[in-house]
């Protein structure tokens, strides 16, 4: 456990034998997010829970506004920063901790928190929703003290509770998903999961609708169906935001880039961001560094 001033502290839970990581942050200024720039070695996703006043989220240079009462999840690539980090408590653990995939079965549509269509995606809860996470907070706290055999397994089930009450309360406040029943909208979900895992070498609609035993027409007609917007742009658009996270935060060639996302060559990757930006890499990038 890392301590800082007062009650600010960082709490931490690891497996050596699983390299599993489990981290509670509570009124730590040290709760920010990475992302490509100088990264972590190990990828971790992150629950962000704001109790206080509204306040300012940067987000891959995109700034938001995360309402108080709300909680936010935010995935391993993405870097973010807070207004007044010192007012959030957030959760952070790893694919060994717990891997939302594995586990996708057993909490629905739990994807679509960290790699649905929607992002970012605020949260906003109820006062009854309000005291929960309260007592989960002060739970979370006690394991985290606790040295024994069986502190993994209840921070686990501790998080898993997290995890499938925030589902809960964010389908309910996802308009689709009270417009059109649950197996339509997985469908968006696991085209979510699998582009998040194979956006870089594939770019093609047919892939995901063959994994997802469609054709691409008829995957394309379902997404227009449920007021989503088409798998080719959500392809794309995932790309572009890649591409942004390398210029922001790395100092990779374009061409380097290119060949990262799976592009035939670094000419075909150049008319592709010109074409979908309306800016070239180099000017692109130009601005940034201003910034």
């Amino acid at each position: 456990m890392k301590k800082e001033k007062g009650l600010v502290m960082i709490r931490e839970y690891n497996e050596k034998t699983t390299t599993a990581r489990f981290i509670m942050h509570a009124n730590s200024k040290l709760l920010a997010g990475r992302g490509l720039c100088n990264p972590a070695p190990y990828p971790i996703n992150t629950f962000v829970y704001n109790s206080g006043a509204p306040q300012k989220v940067v987000i891959d240079e995109i700034t938001y506004t995360m309402p108080g009462a709300c909680i936010l999840p935010l995935v391993s690539n993405q870097h973010f920063s807070f207004e007044r980090p010192e007012e959030l408590v957030a959760w952070q653990f790893n694919r060994e901790f717990y891997c939302i995939v594995d586990h996708d079965a057993e909490v629905g549509c739990v994807g679509f928190l960290f790699y649905g269509i929607q992002h970012p995606m605020f949260i906003k809860l109820d006062a009854e929703e309000i005291a929960e996470m309260a007592h989960l907070e002060k739970v979370f706290s006690r394991e985290l003290e606790v040295k024994d055999n069986f502190q993994g397994e209840m921070l686990r089930t501790l998080l898993k509770r997290v995890i499938i009450k925030i589902t809960r309360i964010a389908k309910q406040q996802n308009e689709s998903y009270g417009l059109f029943p649950d197996e339509k909208m997985d469908l968006i979900r696991k085209f979510s999961l699998l582009l998040e895992a194979n956006f870089k070498q594939e770019h093609e609609v047919k892939f995901y609708a063959a994994a997802l035993n469609k054709s691409p027409k008829t995957l394309s007609n379902v997404f227009a169906l449920l007021k989503q917007p088409a798998p080719s742009v959500l392809i794309r658009n995932r790309i572009i935001l890649e591409v942004k996270r390398y210029l922001h935060y790395t100092d990779r060639s374009a061409k380097e880039i290119a060949y990262e996302l799976g592009f035939e060559s670094p000419a075909h990757f150049s008319r592709f961001f010109k074409q979908h930006t309306g800016s070239n890499i180099s000017g692109f990038r130009n601005i940034g560094n201003v910034k």
